[in-house]
Order: structure tokens, then sequence, then C-alpha cells
């Protein structure tokens, strides 16, 4: 078969210049093995992920978690631990084979990986989970590995340092904490630590996101978008074009400005009833297309 005809399967989600991706924390309703979340890509148009790390790790031959212990309950808090120490060892070890090939069954089906999201870089996880999460994040293809913001900027200088060593970016994530300052300090402490803008949560924490983005572009390297109503306004998730939060005209200023990170749809309203994520996502995709008037 001609590869062109090929490529006409292939999902394609880059308008006017600008890389649509998408989380795959979106399709958290769904079964998420990493074969089908690539199959959820193709089907609603998607050619770029930031991929979570539960999925890729088992593709990889992680352990297998237990149940997780609930919040304030000593019953199976052993176990998950043991579980904990395991997944630390075999992180240590693991060859970047299975990551490799993950890599190439997302691309050979027009799929990037562009962000890795492990559990890998927190405060308690030791060195050598964090230098497999940016090994792993190279063999998946991606230029950062992503985290939720830390609290304590000795954590943001150590993974700052450790991401210079393997040239991986940290995109820290933050929800409605953030701040137009809150990356300074960390930016200032290694130049791969960088910016997972959540505009959603901004806007909802009362600030402007267009304001933001031009400011900062240059330390951002990826954005997730979702349409949140501001603070004022109650702060519901809710379907892209009924909130507050600018999408279209931050999806415009991307491409006037020719940014080179990609805006990643993160799917946080509520599925309605008779749809499922895959749909939803499509009509995300759909969106910004419009949008950008591609």
């Amino acid at each position: 078969m001609p590869a062109y005809i090929r490529d006409l399967k292939k999902p394609h989600s880059v308008f006017k210049g600008v890389q649509i991706g998408v989380i795959t924390y979106s399709f958290r309703s769904m079964p998420s093995s990493a074969e089908q979340l690539l199959q959820y890509c193709c089907e609603c148009g998607v050619s770029a992920v930031e991929l979570m790390g539960d999925a890729a790790e088992a593709f990889a031959g992680a352990p297998v978690a237990p149940p997780r212990p609930q919040r304030g309950s000593t019953e199976g808090q052993g176990a998950w631990k043991a579980h904990l120490q395991a997944l630390a060892d075999w992180r240590q070890k693991v060859p970047m084979t299975r990551f490799e090939q993950l890599r190439k069954l997302y691309n050979d089906a027009g799929v990037s990986i562009y962000a890795y999201k492990p559990s890998a870089l927190g405060a308690n996880n030791t060195d050598a989970e964090i230098a497999y999460a940016f090994r792993a994040a190279k063999a998946l293809g991606a230029n950062q590995a992503n985290v939720e913001f830390p609290t304590d900027p000795a954590q943001t200088k150590r993974l700052g340092e450790l991401a210079a060593k393997h040239k991986v970016y940290v995109g820290y994530h933050g929800h409605t904490q953030q701040t137009f300052s809150m990356w300074d300090g960390a930016i200032a402490q290694s130049p791969y630590n960088a910016i997972n803008f959540d505009m959603g949560h901004y806007v909802a924490a009362g600030f402007d996101a267009i304001e933001f983005i031009k400011a900062k572009h240059t330390h951002i390297v990826s954005m997730h978008v979702k349409d949140r109503k501001t603070k004022e306004n109650g702060g519901a998730n809710l379907p892209w074009g009924q909130g507050d939060t600018p999408i279209a005209e931050a999806l415009q200023l991307m491409a006037k400005s020719h940014v080179k990170f990609p805006a990643t749809i993160e799917l946080e309203y509520q599925v309605p009833e008779g749809s499922d994520a895959v749909k939803e996502v499509a009509k995300c995709v759909e969106f910004a297309r419009k949008a950008l008037g591609a």
C-alpha cells in the first residue's frame, strides 16, 4: 500500500501551526491500556499526547499495583508500601527497550508523545526514579517530564539539576494556586525547569491567561486547555465555549506568535449521558480547528 494512502487514516491535529494534543488522563473514565489510549487518540483525531505514567509502565512490565489504601485508613498500607519499593527497584533497572517500542507503536499510527507524566518525580522518589523518568521520556520521544508543582524550592532545584543532566525539561503543572510569578524561582534555578501551564485553572484563580502566555511563552513547554468559569462566577469546569477561559483567543495568539509548545486538551467537565470521553475530546479538537480557521 503506498505510504500516502496509509497516511490518510492517521490522525492530524496541527491547525495553523498549533499542535493540539491531549493528556491521556482525559480518558480516565474508559479502559486505559497503552494500546487502548492510542486507539482513542486515533478515533478523536489527535496526533500528539501527554502520556500518563500508569499505561506506559504497565506496557513496559512494571509490577502490578495492589488496591490503593483509602486515605486515613491503615488497611492495605503495608502492601502499598511494598509495591512502591518494588516499583522504585523496577524503575532503577528497567531497560528502555519497551518504551522505545511504545514510541514506535504510537509514531507508526501517526501519534507523537511530547510529554511523559509518571509518578516518579515527587519529593519521596529516589534520584534513580527521577533519572528513570527523564530516560523514559526521552525513549518515548518526549522533550518534557511533567509533575505537579512542588511546594518546596529544594525539590524544584533537585529536579532541575537532574533534568539538565538528561536534557529533558520538567514541566511544572499548577492548579488554582497558580500566579503570574509562581514559576519564576524554579526557572531561575535551572534552564530545564519549565512551565506546564493550565489556562483553565489560571482563569479560575482569577487571572488573565492571555497576559500570562504573552509574558511567559518562552518558558512554557506545554499548556493544558480546559474551560472554567472565573472564581467570581463559581469556577465550574464546562464544555468548551461555555466557560470564561479565552480558549479561542489563546489558540489564535499561539498561531500568530508561532509558539512551539502544544495545547493539551484536558477533559475535566462531566461527560454528558450518552457520550464518552473520546466523543468529548473530538468535540474539543473540532472547537480548536474552528477557532484557528483551519
